[in-house]
């Protein structure tokens, strides 16, 4: 019957999560019979995993960029710090230019230019758009059945990978000046 299923592709955290509320249930005497329809607890883990995902994958591909620009000058490196006091925020440092990723709130995660230490702007997504115009741009949480977090960009469903590819690259280009 398993022989269909990739376990090696599963994530398990909420089960081993459900088995050590019970077990502190069992030692405190406290017993919470509604957590898991409430979505607040589901948007604060999704919203700190989904950062912390997009983190990573920015290492990855910062180290992979810096380690082919190692020969160059020390500002053509790129940097990636924690901005404290926050859960998970993270920025992206080159040449004066900031890259912010900041998580507002459970359901929102902001993005934005940070340009000489004063103005935030949106980052372009499309050709005609100018840099330094618009607001920062934004990731929604969006709750779906059974408490299914999905996180979108103007109503479509963020794919990771597509959106590190994007921010990375205008984040380059743009730091390059």
């Amino acid at each position: 019957m398993n022989e269909f299923i990739d376990t090696d592709h599963i994530s398990t955290t909420w089960i081993e999560n459900l088995a050590l509320e019970e077990i502190n249930m069992e030692e405190s005497g406290i017993i919470n019979m509604n957590d898991h329809l409430n979505p607040i607890h589901f948007l604060e883990e999704s919203s700190i995993n989904f950062m912390n995902l997009v983190r990573d994958r920015f290492e990855v591909y910062i180290q992979k960029f810096n380690q082919y620009r190692s020969n160059s000058a020390s500002h053509a490196q790129i940097k990636m710090f924690k901005i404290s006091n926050t859960v998970n925020d993270f920025m992206l440092f080159r040449n004066s230019l900031r890259l912010i990723f900041s998580r507002k709130s459970n359901n929102l995660v902001t993005i934005g230019f940070l340009a000489n230490g004063k103005d935030l702007y949106a980052p372009r997504v499309s050709e005609g758009d100018s840099f330094g115009t618009g607001p920062v741009h934004e990731i929604n949480a969006n709750i779906g059945a059974f408490n299914k977090i999905t996180w979108k960009f103007q109503g479509e469903i963020v794919d990771v990978d597509a959106m590190v590819r994007h921010y990375l690259s205008e984040f380059i280009r743009q730091s390059a000046r």
